[in-house]
């Protein structure tokens, strides 16, 4: 989903007062058969889902006889909040979809699920992640004649199953999932059918659950199940077709068999801490993270220190494996909503205190380790420190529970360019000094690994994608030496 237009979009968020500082996820799905006011339950499930993208969300239906949609801009809260709103998405059937936060393409004609109107009748189309090839497909879509009204890669798919020579729906949707590169995790609905399907890879997560009065769900995270009483039933497997209709579920398996590579930074950051992906539980991974992050780094220090919310179960497994206390030193204020003060430069540079305020008692006079989850550019990094100097820290070191990030992703996960990025561009040495901090390190990759339940890392083995890190993209990059993946 991410838009090759120029096109923006004048409203600041307030995570993008500091744009590009954090990664943001590019979006969350989820998909309902079979149960009445499914519309209620893929609102409930986006809600559960409201982590992977705050920036706009929407919902189609099927009752039957024809196809009911509301979309709009904002928090899922905001956007279903009418009780006309949900009174009008009626049926059984639904899909729904969380767009992440960015400073551009924040448009209505952008927000998904996509609709359309086929020879062979109508269907919604959603999904999470990125096409590396959608530039170029959409360019030769363009060349025949197709007509594009949004900017975003779900749209590809939508032109390629129009112009499929296929005579089923599900064959189109093969047939359009075939020409696609990257990364993606797709739910689409017709009148007589629910459809997940995960990328060859299995790079973004899927799953399958089912209701408590027998119909089923798709979501991208367990935690969406929870929110409704459903019940997990398996992972969508990588290359995996899941067909839900009235007889029950049914799987075809369209491409060839090959090595998953799931994102490893679902368990260090993505994914809510209550989910389970890939049958590893998230809280217990990043717990397991910080454990191995003490043995590798530990230093003496009064206190550990999360930098909530993400770096909370490492901070705990850090100070767990290492002895020292774990205190909220940093309170997150949950209720930023959008900035009501004109985003000057001088308030920009506030921002960080909009979320974030030292909690001085316990940082007087400690010495501080500081666990986060990632450094991007490093300036919100330093604005925390600066804080937690100012509150009376003697020493302020940084744990962080992932390697550097030194490579933008380009498989659904909003990150700046390299030359952006302080890890491609300074030693660790060097970041400590942009940062402000007495000591920095990061989780080695073996170490990550091991938090993960193997060995170590073996790059033949892959396991994982975790690009961010080493530059291992497993997945051709087709649009990137013409700067449409950007």
């Amino acid at each position: 989903m991410r838009d090759h237009a120029k096109e923006r979009h004048q409203i600041m968020l307030p995570d993008t007062l500091e744009a590009s500082n954090r990664p943001y996820e590019e979006c969350g799905v989820v998909g309902i058969w079979g149960a009445p006011d499914a519309a209620a339950l893929a609102a409930l499930g986006l809600h559960a889902l409201q982590h992977r993208g705050q920036e706009a969300a929407g919902i189609v239906t099927h009752d039957g006889q024809k196809f009911c949609q509301h979309k709009g801009l904002g928090l899922v809260g905001d956007v279903f909040s009418g009780t006309r709103v949900m009174a009008s998405l009626q049926g059984s059937a639904a899909i729904g979809h969380n767009r992440y936060a960015t400073t551009g393409g924040t448009l209505l004609r952008n927000v998904q699920p996509l609709y359309a109107d086929y020879e062979f009748g109508g269907l919604a189309v959603a999904h999470n992640g990125n096409l590396t090839n959608a530039a170029t497909l959409r360019q030769a879509l363009v060349k025949r004649g197709c007509l594009f009204q949004s900017t975003t890669d779900t749209e590809v798919f939508v032109h390629l199953i129009a112009i499929s020579l296929y005579a089923t729906v599900l064959e189109r949707l093969v047939d359009a999932a075939k020409q696609v590169k990257g990364a993606y995790s797709v739910v689409s609905l017709s009148p007589d059918f629910l459809v997940g399907l995960r990328d060859p890879l299995g790079v973004r997560p899927l799953i399958l659950g089912r209701v408590a009065d027998g119909g089923w769900m798709l979501a991208s995270e367990t935690c969406a199940l929870d929110i409704v009483g459903a019940e997990f039933v398996r992972n969508v497997e990588p290359g995996e077709m899941v067909i839900i209709d009235n007889d029950g579920v049914r799987s075809m398996r369209p491409f060839a068999q090959t090595s998953p590579r799931f994102c490893v930074f679902e368990y260090i950051y993505f994914a809510r801490p209550d989910s389970i992906l890939e049958n590893h539980s998230v809280y217990e991974a990043r717990k397991q993270i910080g454990v191995e992050l003490a043995r590798e780094s530990g230093v003496e220090a009064d206190v550990i220190v999360p930098v909530p919310d993400s770096g909370v179960p490492s901070a705990m497994g850090f100070a767990a494996e290492s002895g020292i206390p774990f205190e909220m030193g940093i309170i997150r204020n949950h209720y930023v909503g959008r900035t009501f003060i004109e985003p000057t430069d001088q308030i920009r540079n506030l921002g960080v205190r909009m979320k974030h305020s030292a909690n001085t008692p316990v940082l007087q006079g400690k010495r501080v380790v500081l666990v986060d989850d990632s450094i991007v550019r490093g300036t919100t990094s330093r604005k925390i420190v600066d804080m937690v100097r100012a509150a009376g820290a003697s020493e302020v070191h940084m744990r962080i529970s992932s390697p550097p990030t030194k490579h933008p992703c380009f498989y659904g996960i909003d990150t700046p360019e390299e030359s952006q990025l302080l890890a491609a561009t300074h030693t660790i040495e060097k970041m400590a000094e942009v940062i402000g901090v007495d000591s920095l390190a990061f989780i080695s990759f073996d170490g990550l690994y091991r938090a993960l339940g193997h060995e170590g890392r073996v790059a033949a083995e892959g396991r994982y994608c975790d690009a961010c890190f080493t530059g291992d993209y497993p997945i051709e990059l087709v649009d990137k030496d013409g700067r449409l993946v950007a």
